[in-house]
Formats: structure tokens, C-alpha cells, sequence
């Protein structure tokens, strides 16, 4: 179901034009979709000031012409990545001070239009302040009102854990959501997955704790690798050249087959309806592309289709 994908808006005002984001908007909507993921440092690194906002903004006029949809939908953004001097990211990227994410909320909802989000993330984790100073400077923003739900993004199991620790120590509101690069490859062992964070790839380590604490929801970025699955023109990184990969590949084309499907849609149900669960935040770039999608989140595997899956080497 589409419920079970949320639309990542990260290009949207920079790489995709407004017109088309408009359009992939409506179509995600009209099928019932809910979540829209986006951050405050989308996109930098594609506009000219060297600073993001580009796709929050976009979403706040849009939500602005289409009156009643904010009730339709749940926005999910982050802080922590925006850089504080252009084309010198990620050694000023701005942290996650009290002082930073207050001003963060502030400007995401100035841009968006709104006076709440759904869900807030840490983007990444912060080496120079302390977790209890973010943590009690999230907690402050669900006290008010401005956030439903907190999230972290990048981060090692055991600063989640930590983090989780000192919200319930405080008696306040702790992560109850990771997101993370998970997809159905898996990179050659020691090797970091191409454009992922240092702690940002899906580990076994992961998912062992997330099957440990039910309250916990997993969010997958990146889960069809930027359209490496099923497009010639966009080879596999080379990480991915290894044997593991030909035999994973293989029983992915075989499901694809007798479901009729493509190696995306495969994927994201193998994703959806995986233990635990994951939300794959799917980027898209055209409405074509987006219903490719959609089917994806449709799509049921038996049990003996996903045991073939994972069992691949």
C-alpha cells in the first residue's frame, strides 16, 4: 500500500523544476500517500547560494495552493546538515547546539508553511555537542508543539541507545525512528556504501536492535540506489562487484518474473514487508517513475519468495 512509502522531496526545487514537483505532489496525494521527507539543507549542493531550503520552500507553496492537503499529508525534516559557510560542507555543517535545532524548527516552518511537523530528525550525529543538550533541545520542540515525533539519521546503535537513555531518565520524548541507506545489495565488507554517512548504511547490528525494540520504525533512504537497479545507463558502484551481488541479483530477476514486477518493485516489497518493516523513502523524478513505485508498495511477497530472498549469498 502507498501508505507504507513516504516521497522524498530532496531534489524538489533544485534538480526537478516546480512544475514537475508539483505534479509528482498531486500524483502521490490523489494515490493516498501520506509521508513527504524532505530536510533543511536540501538541496546545497545544487543551488547556486551553496546553502539549502530550496525543497522545504517549494513544499510550503505548495501546500499553500492546495488548500486542505496539509491535512492529508505528514511532513518529515531534519536539522544538523546545513552548511554555515557555502561550499565548505561537512566541516561547518551546522550540529545540533540547542541554539541550532531551535532555529532549525523555526526556519523549516517558516518555509513550509506550517506550524508543525509530523516527524524531526537529527541528520547526523554531532561530535562537538553534548547528546544531553540535543536531546533536551528535541524534547522541547514535542513540549511544544512544533514536532509530533522525533528521529535520528546516521547514527551509531549505541548513541541511539544513549540518547533513548537520557529522554527517559529526563522523563521527556526519546528517538523512536532511524533512518538509515538499506537496500537489497549489499556493499563488498569493508567498504562504505558511495554517498552514505559514516554510520548511515542499514547494518545486521541494526536491525538486531530493532527487532528488539518494537517502538523503534525504520526508514530507508536511498533503497533502490538512485535508479541502479534497473537502469543500464547507471552502472552499480563498485562496491557492489562482488559474487554476492550476481547471486542476489539473480533471485531478484527470478521473483521479478513470476510476479510480474521489476527489480525496483521487488525491492521495495521486500523492504515493506520485511522483519522489521521498513518506510523506503523513494526519489523520484517524474510521475512515471513514482507509479513504478507505487506498484512497488502493492506488491505482496509469499513466504517462500522472501525466504529465496534472503537466503541469496
Amino acid at each position: 500500500m502507498v501508505e507504507k512509502l513516504a516521497l522524498g522531496a530532496m531534489l524538489f526545487g533544485t534538480v526537478t523544476d516546480e512544475r514537475r514537483s508539483f505534479e509528482i505532489l498531486d500524483r502521490f496525494v490523489d494515490a493516498g500517500g501520506v509521508w513527504i521527507d524532505t530536510a533543511n539543507c536540501y538541496s546545497f549542493w545544487e543551488d547556486a547560494s551553496g546553502f539549502g531550503g530550496q525543497s522545504e520552500a517549494l513544499l510550503g507553496r505548495w501546500l499553500a495552493s492546495r488548500p486542505g492537503v496539509r491535512d492529508r499529508v505528514r511532513i518529515s525534516t531534519k536539522v544538523g546538515c546545513e552548511p554555515t559557510e557555502a561550499g565548505r560542507f561537512p566541516e561547518t555543517a551546522e550540529g545540533l547546539s540547542a541554539g541550532v535545532v531551535k532555529k532549525g524548527i523555526e526556519g523549516s516552518l517558516r518555509r513550509l508553511g506550517t506550524d508543525h511537523v509530523e516527524l524531526y530528525w537529527a541528520h547526523k550525529p554531532d561530535p562537538v555537542t553534548p547528546l544531553e543538550e540535543t536531546v533536551a533541545a528535541f524534547d522541547e520542540l514535542v513540549s511544544a508543539g512544533a514536532v509530533g515525533r522525533l528521529g535520528c539519521s546516521n547514527y551509531p546503535v549505541w548513541q541511539v541507545e544513549r540518547a533513548r537513555q537520557i529522554a527517559r531518565d529526563r522523563g521527556g520524548v526519546g528517538f523512536t525512528a532511524v533512518q538509515q541507506h538499506h537496500t537489497y545489495l549489499r556493499p563488498r565488507p569493508g567498504t562504505q556504501p558511495t554517498v552514505v554517512h559514516r554510520f548511515g548504511a542499514v547494518s545486521d547490528e541494526v536491525i538486531h536492535y530493532l527487532e528488539h525494540h518494537p517502538d523503534m520504525a525504520l526508514w530507508a533512504y536511498t533503497p533502490l540506489l538512485s535508479g541502479r537497479y534497473t537502469r543500464a545507463d547507471k552502472p552499480l558502484a563498485a562496491e557492489y562487484d562482488h559474487a554476492g551481488t550476481t547471486d542476489r541479483l539473480a533471485v531478484l530477476d527470478e521473483i521479478a518474473d513470476e510476479t510480474g514486477a521489476n527489480r525496483n518493485q521487488v525491492v521495495l516489497a521486500w523492504l515493506t514487508g520485511g522483519s522489521p518493516a521498513a518506510t523506503p523513502i523513494v526519489g523520484v523524478s517524474t510521475v512515471g517513475q513514482l507509479d513504478d513505485a507505487l506498484a512497488g508498495a502493492a506488491l505482496d511477497l509469499t513466504d517462500e519468495q522472501r525466504r529465496r530472498l534472503d537466503a541469496a549469498a
